[in-house]
């Protein structure tokens, strides 16, 4: 009985290499709710994972017709103008870890080793990637989807009550107008070009909109009323997407509450992950230690078309 149990590090090793297979799968199928970044932001896994850097190239065409005469030798000539841009991509990294003692307990007791460990990596891999995608990370220069400086940013206008920009100060009137004003200057200012299908909200915003009524006679509520009547339903017949994101609260200028609003589409935004998260193998790191390294390589969060953006202040 004894010769089979863990009495030296080869022998904890090799059972901590063996328990991988077991936590890892059920670590993998595990969704954390409190991760935003997969429903606000199209991931692209697509690059090699060891990729220092992704390029892709945006293009605009110019030139226009115009009338000519028979015998004119000066045809207006339509040109295509690409340019290039890159993204960098860097390694961050989590794991966990494991004494002789604790493996060689749980194998004297015959039981699989916890998946507690291996989880809290991977949530802490997923909170990393959340908090860049948001808001980026100045040191190695990326910017975020609720701080992008390429993103128009405007402010509430001073309607409510004491000229307060606040919806909370707003009659249900003023806040559709604050919305649609909005999503109307993005689509007319791309020259109907671009149309936001997606706003993000402060949660106390959201919820205060989600339980006020249009007037007293009506059970449509102003969040109702915003997914159906605005410009991009009017014009595809889609209901807008509203998404409750905390930290919106304070991400405005001067610490207000700021709106988002935006096309979710990956010709305009992309967060690039080239190797998502992933263990690698078990090792000893000490003389009655073993870990298990976890990795992944992730670029900035590229706004391709700022015009499919608007920020609003103040709200």
């Amino acid at each position: 009985m004894t010769d089979r149990l863990v009495t030296d590090a080869p022998r904890a090793l090799a059972f901590l290499v063996s328990q991988q297979a077991f936590i890892e799968p059920t670590i993998y199928r595990i969704e954390y709710p409190a991760i935003r970044y997969p429903r606000l932001i199209p991931v692209d896994t697509a690059a090699p994972e060891w990729v220092p850097t992704v390029t892709y190239f945006s293009s605009d065409r110019v030139g226009q017709a115009t009338w000519l005469h028979g015998a004119a030798d000066d045809v207006p000539k339509a040109e295509v103008l690409r340019r290039q841009h890159e993204t960098a991509v860097a390694m961050a990294g989590i794991g966990y870890g494991y004494d002789l003692e604790e493996l060689g307990k749980a194998q004297l007791m015959g039981m699989n080793l916890g998946t507690d460990k291996a989880e809290a990596a991977r949530l802490a891999s997923e909170e990393f990637i959340d908090q860049v995608a948001l808001f980026g990370d100045p040191a190695k220069g990326f910017s975020g989807l609720l701080n992008h400086p390429a993103v128009t940013t405007g402010t509430a206008a001073a309607t409510g009550e004491g000229g307060s920009p606040a919806w909370a100060r707003k009659t249900a009137e003023q806040i559709l107008a604050d919305v649609n004003t909005e999503l109307t200057g993005l689509f007319t200012a791309s020259s109907t070009v671009e149309m936001a299908d997606t706003l993000l909200l402060p949660y106390e915003q959201m919820l205060g909109i989600g339980l006020r009524r249009i007037d007293s006679l009506s059970p449509i509520t102003i969040l109702d009323w915003i997914r159906r009547h605005n410009i991009y339903t009017l014009e595809t017949g889609q209901d807008l997407t509203v998404i409750g994101v905390r930290a919106l609260e304070t991400a405005g200028a001067g610490g207000s509450a700021r709106m988002v609003a935006y096309r979710r589409d990956p010709s305009v935004l992309k967060l690039w992950l080239p190797m998502p998260f992933r263990f690698f193998p078990a090792w000893q790191t000490g003389p009655w230690r073993f870990e298990v390294p976890g990795a992944f390589r992730l670029g900035g969060l590229d706004i391709r078309r700022p015009g499919a953006f608007r920020y609003l202040d103040g709200i």
